[in-house]
């Protein structure tokens, strides 16, 4: 029954990370950004992200309830940290420079994680693949809308 309160609690942080730093297609700034042809949806970001969360409240979970190693525990949290300063630092900040340079961090302790989650428990690594795989996208994007975007490599940006 771990699950009944890793779930509630990750789910909440992220919500409110993306929350507190005006994420996504609320945020004018973010809307005045050009954008690659194939970035998702708006719609799907929180839709994904929910099911990403989900997710890793159940590994967490499953991590938990099988005595788990400490430096998976460690890695975990270090890389959920990781995760929920993303948001303010591009969207709130506006730095998809710093963002972008954070998220490269954040795909490395997300791998590193579920590589530990796997000595523990393979079905936890799995759970947390899709959020690697969508760490991916979201850097590859990160990525274009600064190539996009020249003037977000020095902190400028279009107007809000």
């Amino acid at each position: 029954m771990t699950w009944a309160y890793t779930v509630p609690v990750i789910v909440a942080l992220g919500i409110l990370s993306g929350w507190a730093s005006g994420s996504g297609n609320r945020n004018p700034w973010f809307r005045a950004l050009a954008k690659p042809g194939w970035m998702p949806p708006g719609w799907a970001f929180p839709v994904v992200w929910t099911t990403l969360y989900v997710a890793m409240g159940v590994a967490l979970a499953r991590v938990i309830d099988r005595g788990a190693w400490p430096p998976a525990l460690a890695l975990f949290g270090f890389q959920l940290a990781l995760n929920l300063l993303w948001s303010p630092v591009f969207f709130r900040w506006r730095r998809p420079d710093r963002a972008y340079q954070l998220i490269w961090l954040l795909d490395a302790a997300a791998v590193l994680c579920c590589r530990a989650f796997a000595e523990v428990d393979a079905a936890a690594a799995l759970l947390l693949v899709p959020y690697v795989l969508w760490l991916w996208l979201a850097t590859a994007l990160n990525r274009a809308i600064l190539r996009l975007n020249p003037g977000l490599a020095t902190g400028a940006g279009p107007p809000t």
